[in-house]
């Protein structure tokens, strides 16, 4: 039987679905597979990209914990590749690497003021509030008046998150630091705004319907930005996820509001054009756009302005370059043909392939992860001709070899243990968890060291 030793970059979802296909591939291929993971603990996006009060979507980890506990895939964390293994490290150790690194870094908006103090990209606060290790404990949660830009679920996480009370959220595994800075908070308004109208949001109906039951928030919408055109109402007869979203927001049309402390209002056919301010945050312009006839925006010429104390854009995500790797500058991709990566001049580049958002750009959710990886997959085991010929297959070797750099790296094993660390700080409390969020206290929970 041919074997494989295949390396897997990025231990989020899009990397454990891709091993998990792999071992259970009935391919006459026995299959060895080891994930490695920049971070401490694994599940990527899942950990550090979900809201922490959907639990509901964050139990997809049970999923994924179940391929890493089978004890067929080997787990490395705190393992950075490009620095702590190169790819010609891979090159001596196994016969294919898939890179599953995903999209983490905010795309840009390019409009005058987005450069100004108290504006900011919706992954770096997603990843506050998610307790990313990387990123600061503090953040600047300043304003009384928040501008949210994006119509997607990450624009409606930020700003439930927001405006959300903290009580609220307490049941949840946010850390001690967000606990604190969310408290600290002065908000009382969110302005969320689409260039286009209400039928062409990208949320999703759960989404929208729990945000309407946040306690002491009213959920503001204006009567003019219900006029639909003909798409819009092909949209909502077709589309059942479209008419489920225009029923609940109907129903808010029909809410009274002003008795809460707080507001979440929605502002579509509204284009930014431009962040106001004099050194920081003051305002946010706009441009009232409308229907263009096949389900678009256009702009009207008719300008609007609304006073924030800061910016938040949730555009979109964008992946990041790897060390000795191609990049598609313009996409955010490393480019490929089905998960076959391709080097500068589109010729295929043996033994290296990708998946998830680094091979197809920050679209879909999750569960769309899965079937993206096995498109890779079934690259991975019919390509042997480009597999590379190692010179250290052997398991070991991998090990030895980040151990005489001083790496120390995580295990699936260590994972349980910084896991019942979090569920024991969470337990006073009667909560499922509290997160750790210094790299250190992770790195020494999960390597059974006294945690400071």
């Amino acid at each position: 039987m041919t074997t494989l030793r295949l390396a897997i970059v990025g231990a989020g979802p899009a990397g454990i679905y891709a091993a998990d296909l792999a071992k259970k591939s009935d391919r006459g291929v026995d299959v060895s597979i080891d994930l490695f993971e920049r971070l401490p603990a694994p599940y990527g996006l899942v950990r550090y990209g979900v809201a922490p009060d959907h639990p509901r979507i964050k139990g997809i980890i049970g999923a994924l914990r179940e391929v890493l506990d089978g004890g067929a895939v080997r787990l490395f964390g705190n393992v950075e590749f490009g620095t702590d293994i190169t790819l010609e490290d891979l090159q001596q150790h196994y016969h294919a690497v898939i890179f599953a690194t995903g999209a983490t870094r905010d795309a840009s908006l390019d409009i005058p003021g987005i450069d100004l103090s108290g504006s900011f990209g919706a992954a770096d606060v997603v990843s506050w509030y998610d307790g990313h290790p990387d990123v600061p404990r503090e953040w600047p949660l300043d304003a009384r008046e928040i501008a949210v830009i994006g119509n997607g679920n990450v624009a409606l996480d930020v700003a439930r998150v927001l405006i959300k009370h903290t009580d609220d959220l307490m049941p949840t595994e946010i850390p001690a630091n967000v606990e604190a800075g969310l408290r600290s908070s002065p908000a009382t308004d969110v302005h969320v705004f689409g260039r286009r109208g209400p039928a062409n949001v990208k949320f999703t109906p759960l989404e929208l319907r729990e945000l309407g039951e946040l306690r002491d928030v009213d959920m503001v919408v204006h009567d003019e930005d219900f006029a639909y055109d003909e798409a819009a109402r092909t949209a909502i007869a077709s589309n059942k996820q479209v008419m489920v979203m225009d029923r609940i927001l109907q129903g808010w049309r029909k809410r009274e509001v002003g008795a809460a402390s707080r507001r979440l209002e929605f502002h579509w056919w509204a284009r930014p054009v431009e962040i106001l301010g004099e050194g920081r945050v003051e305002a946010i312009r706009w441009e009232r756009t409308e229907p263009d006839g096949i389900g678009g925006a256009r702009g009207t010429g008719e300008f609007r302005e609304q006073a924030v104390q800061a910016v938040y854009r949730a555009v979109g995500y964008f992946g990041s370059p790897l060390p000795g790797l191609p990049f598609d500058e313009r996409q955010g991709v490393i480019p490929n043909h089905e998960g076959q990566v391709l080097d500068d001049e589109g010729a295929l580049v043996p033994g290296v392939y990708a998946t998830g958002w680094i091979k197809r750009g920050p679209v879909g959710l999750i569960g769309h992860t899965k079937s993206d990886a096995m498109e890779t997959v079934d690259h991975v085991l019919t390509d042997q001709g480009m597999w590379w010929t190692p010179q250290h297959p052997d398991e070991r070797s991998v090990d030895e070899l980040l151990a005489s750099r001083g790496v120390r790296f995580t295990t699936v094993e260590g994972w349980h243990l910084l896991d019942a660390h979090e569920q024991a700080l969470g337990a006073p409390a009667g909560r499922a968890r509290v997160k750790v969020v210094p790299r250190d206290e992770m790195l020494a929970a999960s390597l059974g060291e006294p945690v400071r």
